[in-house]
């Protein structure tokens, strides 16, 4: 993304850098996550956008941490991150670095402007700072330390270094414009004491760069031509200019997107965060969370995220884009990769009276009919099989065709049976049927061409491997769970957004089956098998249903459907 057809303002933006050769023709981006959280879907868009730019241009796009707030960054989230990226499909090469390996530049950049006359060390109090700063309607007031002279600047901002203030009791100051419209650019702060050992520099900074400070400079260290940022920055690229035309240092353009929001869900990371912390899920790799680790998970592929990175495109315009659209593209993908197998998950025993007590025949099954070289597999057929409880009612509404008493219908690969008696327990529930078989229908066709309506999928109980099926809705009940001012958004967290069942039973076929193998489950779902399956027992993630369930529930729910034109009569 974006593929070599396709074109959008940020294209069209370096189309026009290269017809008047500002770059001298080349392309290169930069991907900068924090290393502080696990990237999102959110992540991925701009993930794609930036290495896609690259790759249509014939670019590099480098990989670079934004280390600069050593107090919440961890080895976990640069591994994490990494692996992400890998999965994706993308490479860097060597090109990964991280701001930290900048730290002595941006000082020195810092001295300069300090040099220059256009930064200052403030003493006011964090509080301070932002009760000088003013309001989007009153301008800010200066700091009464904004105008001392650049020799003590110079030597208050060496003891900052040194480690001769305590945190919050002094800042560096970039000295810009206390009544900007932009607030961005009311003095913003440069630097700031952070007395915590930094996991790459050690003990060897007191002081840490901003993020606006350290953004454009190392994408100037880096000679980046093009930093693609989302749509929040875009009142931050006047600074960003600013820092690099008072440094005098090479300057990149910034082009600020619209970033992706998807519904029933949040991408704030702080809000991940409290998802993990506060046990609302069970770690950033829970296959509820949007995150790239929950989306591989729960079985999302790489090419269906990208597909849908693609599909959402690059705009200006901010908005929430429906989860039934990511959905479709790991369906659309499964369709055609996932193998099929039978699987019961409410299971309802069946005995086929009329069948040999000992018998085993060995149904043949296809295992994708939209791969024709996926081959078939051999299915166990006997005496005893379980069916889908939901698949079986003794009194049906008029537009129910499967298994009823007295119905006929057909077992897929294998034979037409008959519902002949309905077993219950002491509280009238149903817990058996007794069945009769045709055995002139053996591969689900009669040779008197006779038709019923209904397919059913089974499996043998006898063989029939028992494993556990983790059932998962979305997250959030509400499709904007942050909308409501009034409560928290955890207010809206899903009671349901996970069912376990156990056991379920699954044909004998999957028993080899490996962490990460997608399966549709027939008639039921698509599952990938999850990381915490054993020998003894195989555990399956549903990754998504075999049709929207959106547009359905939008229909229970009594939405308007869209009105169809009236044709007009024929005149005359």
């Amino acid at each position: 993304m974006p593929d070599d057809n396709s074109s959008n303002f940020i294209t069209d933006i370096i189309d026009a850098h290269n017809d008047s050769a500002r770059f001298a023709g080349r392309v290169h981006t930069r991907f900068p996550p924090e290393p502080n959280g696990y990237l999102h879907i959110g992540h991925a868009k701009s993930i794609c956008l930036n290495f896609g730019i690259a790759e249509r241009y014939g670019g590099l796009c480098n990989l670079r941490f934004d280390d600069t707030n050593p107090a919440k960054e961890e080895q976990e989230y640069i591994d994490a991150i990494t692996e992400d990226l890998r999965w994706l499909g993308y490479q860097w090469h060597d090109r990964v670095y991280f701001a930290s390996d900048y730290f002595d530049q941006l000082y020195d950049m810092a001295v300069e402007l300090i040099r220059i006359g256009r930064a200052y060390v403030d003493e006011l109090t964090p509080e301070q700072i932002r009760e000088y700063r003013g309001s989007l309607t009153e301008p800010g007031r200066e700091s009464p330390y904004r105008n001392r002279p650049v020799e003590e600047n110079l030597a208050l901002f060496e003891k900052m270094r040194a480690g001769g203030f305590q945190e919050g009791e002094a800042v560096l100051r970039a000295k810009i414009d206390m009544s900007s419209g932009n607030i961005n650019m009311r003095d913003p702060v440069m630097y700031r004491i952070l007395d915590t050992p930094h996991p790459r520099t050690g003990d060897k900074w007191k002081i840490y760069p901003m993020y606006d400070f350290a953004h454009g400079q190392s994408d100037s260290i880096e000679a980046i031509t093009h930093s693609i940022c989302t749509l929040e920055y875009e009142d931050h690229r006047p600074l960003y200019d600013w820092y690099l035309d008072n440094i005098e240092i090479y300057h990149p353009q910034q082009i600020e997107f619209a970033r992706l929001n998807l519904s029933h869900t949040v991408l704030s990371k702080r809000k991940l965060i409290r998802l993990v912390e506060e046990g609302y899920v069970r770690g950033w790799d829970d296959p509820r969370m949007p995150t790239i680790a929950g989306l591989r998970r729960r079985g999302y592929t790489p090419s269906a995220i990208r597909r849908f990175c693609e599909e959402v495109g690059v705009g200006k315009v901010k908005g929430v884009v429906a989860l039934h659209k990511l959905e479709y593209h790991i369906r659309q993908d499964l369709n055609k990769t996932a193998l099929r197998v039978m699987a019961v998950i409410n299971p309802l025993k069946v005995v086929i009276e009329n069948y040999p007590d000992d018998q085993v025949e060995q149904m043949e099954a296809i295992n994708n009919p939209e791969d024709e070289s996926a081959g078939t597999r051999r299915v166990p057929f006997s005496k005893v099989l379980y069916i889908e409880r939901d698949d079986f009612m003794e009194d049906p509404p008029r537009k129910f065709f499967r298994l009823a008493p007295g119905r006929e219908v057909r077992l897929r690969y294998a034979y037409f049976i008959t519902c002949k008696d309905v077993i219950k327990d002491a509280d009238g529930n149903v817990v058996e049927l007794r069945c009769a078989y045709d055995p002139e229908t053996r591969g689900g066709a009669a040779p008197d061409g006779r038709r019923v309506k209904a397919t059913l999928h089974w499996v043998s109980a006898q063989h029939a491997i028992k494993a556990e099926a983790r059932l998962y809705e979305t997250l959030f009940s509400e499709e904007y769970p942050e909308n409501d001012r009034d409560k928290d958004f955890t207010d809206f967290v899903n009671p349901d957004s996970l069912t376990v069942v156990d056991p379920i039973y699954v044909e004998p076929h999957v028993k080899s089956a490996r962490a990460g193998d997608r399966f549709q489950f027939e008639r039921l779902a698509y599952f990938v098998v999850d990381e915490e399956s054993t020998a003894e027992k195989l555990v399956f993630n549903r990754t998504v249903t075999l049709r929207d369930q959106w547009r359905k529930a939008q229909k229970r729910a009594g939405k308007p459907a869209k009105r169809r034109r009236r044709r007009k009569a024929p005149q005359g």
